[in-house]
């Protein structure tokens, strides 16, 4: 068991969420729903940037529900990447290992074989403005990667981009999982990106995060709820 949510309750005004459910380690997870329904709002707890009104969550049976996010074992990549327009492609990525940037040769070398991972080998001097928008994700990605956390948060962060490049991204996010046995949670509207890199897909609809199912046998036979989502 990597993540437990027990009787997790998510307020904010009118709007409550609830989750209460396990997702096994190293499986590759979609958080699918409607817009609004909750699903960054539930990656937000998971990460520690929203506290639930009750209910505990845990990792590896220890409770991590008052964790600040930066003591959590988890890497967040989000849909506008975060990066310092004022720093390199390097130390952008450096902030993923010191806020200092006082960085040993070791972890220099470490940066640039994460450059080398994404896709993005001599770019290290580069600013952010002179990167695509696909190549500043990939920098975001690489920020993720050298923290080698052992559960991974996208929330939606292709979203912007064009199919072809989408997809480029998914495949390489699915490889780092894969490779580095990371717990993947990736919030999408798409049924296409979950189906295409996803095990199981938890469904967030009506108020409730329900428990993981296997990514094609819920798309094979959804829940009404899910099948008036996907417009069947």
């Amino acid at each position: 068991m990597s993540i437990k949510l027990d009787n997790v309750k998510i307020s904010h005004g009118k709007f409550s969420l609830q989750a209460d459910f396990e997702i096994e380690k190293g499986k590759k997870i979609a958080l699918l729903g409607p817009s609004g329904g909750g699903k960054s709002t539930l990656l937000s707890a998971i990460a520690g940037f929203k506290t639930p009104d009750s209910g505990r969550i845990f990792f590896e049976n220890t409770d991590i529900t008052s964790t600040p996010p930066a003591k959590r074992p988890i890497a967040l990549l989000f849909q506008n990447h975060n990066l310092f327009p004022h720093l390199s492609v390097r130390n952008n990525i450096a902030l993923g290992i010191t806020t200092t940037l006082k960085l040993s040769l070791k972890e220099i070398e470490t940066i640039d074989k994460a450059l080398l991972r994404v896709g993005l080998d001599g770019l290290g001097n580069k600013m952010p403005s002179e990167l695509s928008g696909g190549q500043q994700q990939r920098v975001a990605l690489a920020r993720c990667l050298i923290r080698k956390q052992p559960i991974l948060c996208l929330d939606e962060p292709f979203a912007a981009l064009g199919p072809a490049l989408k997809k480029e991204m998914l495949d390489l996010v699915q490889e780092i999982a894969e490779t580095t046995n990371a717990t993947l949670l990736m919030v999408t509207h798409q049924p296409d990106d979950a189906s295409y890199i996803t095990d199981q897909t938890i469904l967030i609809a009506e108020g409730k995060a329900h428990r993981p199912v296997t990514t094609n046998k819920l798309f094979a036979n959804p829940p009404a709820a899910l099948a008036k989502y996907l417009g069947n």
